[in-house]
C-alpha cells in the first residue's frame, strides 16, 4: 500500500477535522528528554503502541527499559492502542516479543472498544474489512462476513466494520461506496487512526478509508478508538478511581493521542523524535494544527 509523507499525513488529518473532537484551549507546551523526567508528576501513563513502544515491528530502543522502571516504581501503565487489526492475544505475544510486560487487562484497544459496542447492540449481520491473515479472534462471537471483490457479499449485509487496511483495495473500497450509496446502513470503525508510522513513510489505515467513504457517500462512521472518549471510557472503567490531574497521555500523533487526551481532561505528552514526527517538525504541526500538548518529549 502506498506511503504518505508526514505533511501529506497532517492533510489528510486536517481534513477530517470536522469529524473529530474540538481542541482543548491553547496553551504551551513544557519540554523533556524522555518519560523518566515526568515520572514523579503522575500516577498512571496511558501509552500509546506505534510510534511510542514501537516503530512497526521493532522497539524504540529504551522504551522497554523505561516503562519497566515506570512499573517498578509503583506506576499504572496501559496501553491505549487503535491496534484493531489484529486480536488480543497476538498482540500480547507482540509486547512480550518486543521486551514489554503488559498484563491483559492493560492493554485497551480500538478492537476492545469496538467489541464492547457490539455486544450492547442489536445482533447485526456485519460485513468486515480486515486481515484475513491474521484471522478473527474475538470477533468469530459475532456474524461477519469478509469482504472482497463480490458485490453481493456488500449488498446483503446489514452493516460494516472496518478493522484493518492491509488487505483492502481500491476496487473493494468502490464496492462499499456503491452499495452504501444504494442502501446506507452503519458503519462502524474500529481504528479511527487515517494512517501509521511504519519502518518507512505512513500506511493508510482504516480511518482513511472510513472519511473517503464519508465524503463519497455524505454517511456518518461511528468511530470507536482515539481521538473519541469511548476509548478512554474504557481505559478508566480498567483503571478505577484515579485523580485525572495525575493520569498522562503519551503518544505521537497530536490529531488521536493528543486531541483524544484533550477530550478526555486528562495531560498529554508528545513524542517528537519517533513515529508520525520523525524527522520533522512537530513545532510547527502544533502551531498550524492548533493541538497543544502539555509536553514535547524527543523519545519515551
Amino acid at each position: 500500500m502506498m506511503s504518505l509523507t508526514t505533511q501529506g499525513a497532517l492533510a489528510a488529518y486536517e481534513r477530517a477535522r470536522h469529524r473529530l473532537p474540538a481542541p482543548g484551549t491553547p496553551r504551551s507546551s513544557q519540554t523533556a528528554r524522555d518519560l523518566s523526567e515526568l515520572a514523579d508528576l503522575f500516577d498512571v501513563f496511558l501509552l500509546d503502541a506505534f510510534g511510542v513502544l514501537n516503530i512497526g515491528e521493532t522497539a524504540i530502543a529504551g522504551t522497554p527499559e523505561r516503562v519497566a522502571a515506570l512499573q517498578a516504581a509503583g506506576k499504572r501503565v496501559l496501553v491505549v492502542s487503535n491496534a484493531a487489526g489484529f486480536p488480543h492475544d497476538t498482540l500480547m505475544r507482540k509486547y512480550t516479543r518486543l521486551g514489554y510486560d503488559f498484563a491483559p487487562e492493560d492493554v485497551i484497544t480500538s478492537r476492545a472498544t469496538l467489541i464492547c459496542a457490539l455486544r450492547k447492540a442489536p445482533a447485526r449481520a456485519w460485513g468486515l474489512m480486515a486481515s484475513r491473515a491474521a484471522g478473527l479472534g474475538e470477533l468469530a462471537q459475532f456474524d461477519v462476513t469478509w469482504l472482497a471483490e463480490d458485490r453481493a457479499a456488500y449488498d446483503a449485509a446489514e452493516g460494516f466494520l472496518m478493522i484493518g487496511a492491509a488487505e483492502w483495495t481500491e476496487d473493494r473500497q468502490d464496492l462499499l461506496e456503491a452499495s452504501i450509496r444504494d442502501n446506507p446502513r452503519p458503519v462502524w470503525v474500529g481504528n479511527p487512526d487515517i494512517v501509521a508510522p511504519r519502518e518507512v513513510g505512513f500506511s493508510k489505515e482504516p480511518g482513511h478509508f472510513a472519511h473517503r467513504l464519508a465524503d463519497a457517500t455524505g454517511l456518518s462512521p461511528e468511530f470507536f478508538g482515539k481521538p473519541f472518549p469511548n476509548i478512554y471510557d474504557l481505559a478508566f472503567a480498567r483503571l478505577g478511581p484515579v485523580d485525572p490531574a495525575r493520569v498522562l497521555m503519551v503518544g505521537d500523533s497530536l490529531h488521536t493521542d493528543i486531541l483524544g487526551a484533550q477530550s478526555a481532561g486528562i495531560r498529554s505528552a508528545l513524542i517528537a523524535g519517533y513515529g508520525f514526527f520523525g524527522g520533522a517538525d512537530a513545532q510547527e504541526a502544533i502551531a498550524s494544527c492548533g493541538i497543544v500538548p502539555d509536553f514535547i518529549l524527543e523519545r519515551p
